[in-house]
């Protein structure tokens, strides 16, 4: 649910189902440990979760077309693949990739 704390509003958009592939809710695509600290953060820990969220967009839309290709529900997307984006740092290189 969105917070009622001052400050940046959730992303929460009352879609709260955690996919078990990507450990991102599938509404907000937050993690569960940045769900429940959302709360107590103060807008600066606040801002880099909101971050990390459009790359995990991305991947989700593409989620969801490999599902929808594949003949699952649109709502209930694949295993995410290895080289999916998750909560690693956005410099880090990507799995199979050469320095």
């Amino acid at each position: 649910m969105a917070s009622a704390a001052p400050g940046l509003a959730s992303p929460c958009i009352s879609i709260c189902r955690m996919h078990a592939g990507t450990g991102w809710c599938e509404g907000c695509l937050r993690t569960l440990d940045e769900i429940a600290a959302w709360g107590a953060q103060d807008d600066k820990a606040r801002l880099q979760v909101l971050l990390r969220l459009p790359p995990r967009r991305a991947a989700w839309r593409l989620l969801k077309a490999a599902a929808t290709a594949a003949g699952a529900p649109a709502h209930a997307p694949a295993n995410a693949p290895a080289n999916a984006p998750t909560n690693a740092p956005t410099n880090a290189p990507a799995a199979g990739s050469k320095p």
